[in-house]
């Protein structure tokens, strides 16, 4: 079996201990997954003829909790997945969906969680962007810029909660001091203003105080440059400790995890060409604080 060894607060995944029915909560936000997870239940319940209650009494757990999960409202734990994956015909599908169970998390968008767990646990991280500042190099105050500008607009509860998950989406890269990241920018994404120029001196010294570790390398891409094997828009490519590797694009209000082996080989090779017509990571250094100069 394989479940997610870690905390499930933190991961959003199916623990490794089973824990009271009583000590489930409602999820404030269900996520896709949990529904997907839910409507597996209940099809192969149904296909097998089964009632709420009837399988309710099979794996041990009331029929109120059984509806909680086939309509994605709460996380089953590592026994109601195994007794229910018995109790429906032992098929494996039950236990394969598992796998990819998330919880909702509050300030990030539904499309983008599956990655960010993935993100927390990558043996390497690279990032190419050509809109705006990637959110892992984000200073607080560019960060509430670019939320208090999204439409539709937030309430100033939900900013903070954004923001708030943003800033602490930042600590991986300080809890994680041997993990390289990499990251391409185009240069005219730190030209860009926003605030006044003392913002824009804190933005470019935040990157830079962000990018100085050893284990992070940041590289622009010159204005001068040209046309290059990025420009079908911004992207990200992980690998993980088990040596898989998965890449995200992201687009107006959706954003796709890409797994299938072909196509992450495809935009691999895209990021290692650009990193040969990008700047070194010196001269985008030098680049940065000449820009940071001239506010």
């Amino acid at each position: 079996m394989d479940y997610v060894d870690e905390d499930r607060e933190r991961t959003g995944g199916v623990g490794t201990r089973a824990a009271p029915e009583g000590d489930w909560e409602r999820e404030p936000q269900p996520s896709d997954s949990l529904r997907t997870f839910g409507a597996v239940v209940q099809a192969l319940r149904e296909h097998a003829g089964l009632s709420r209650a009837e399988l309710a009494a099979r794996v041990r757990y009331s029929r109120h909790t059984v509806e909680s999960v086939e309509l994605g409202r709460r996380m089953p734990d590592e026994a109601f997945v195994e007794r229910a994956e018995e109790a429906l015909g032992n098929t494996g599908a039950i236990r394969k969906a598992a796998r990819h169970l998330s919880r909702g998390e509050a300030g990030l968008a539904a499309w983008f969680r599956r990655w960010a767990r993935l993100e927390r646990e990558a043996a390497s991280l690279c990032t190419y962007e050509c809109r705006l500042v990637p959110g892992l190099l984000q200073s607080e105050g560019y960060a509430r810029a670019v939320f208090e500008g999204t439409i539709p607009l937030r309430t100033d509860e939900e900013l903070e909660v954004q923001l708030s998950a943003r800033m602490e989406r930042q600590e991986l890269m300080r809890r994680r001091p041997t993990v390289p990241f990499s990251f391409i920018v185009e240069e005219h994404v730190f030209r860009r203003r926003f605030g006044d120029a003392e913002a824009m001196r804190g933005l470019l010294d935040h990157v830079l105080e962000r990018s100085a570790p050893r284990n992070v390398t940041l590289q622009v891409v010159p204005l001068e440059g040209g046309l290059h094997a990025c420009l079908d828009g911004p992207v990200q490519v992980l690998e993980t400790r088990e040596g898989r590797r998965f890449g995200y694009s992201e687009g107006q209000e959706n954003g796709r995890l890409i797994s299938d082996p072909k196509e992450v080989s495809v935009v691999c090779h895209r990021y290692e060409t650009l990193r040969s017509q990008a700047l070194s990571p010196e001269e985008s250094r030098a680049l940065l604080e000449r820009l940071r100069g001239e506010q």
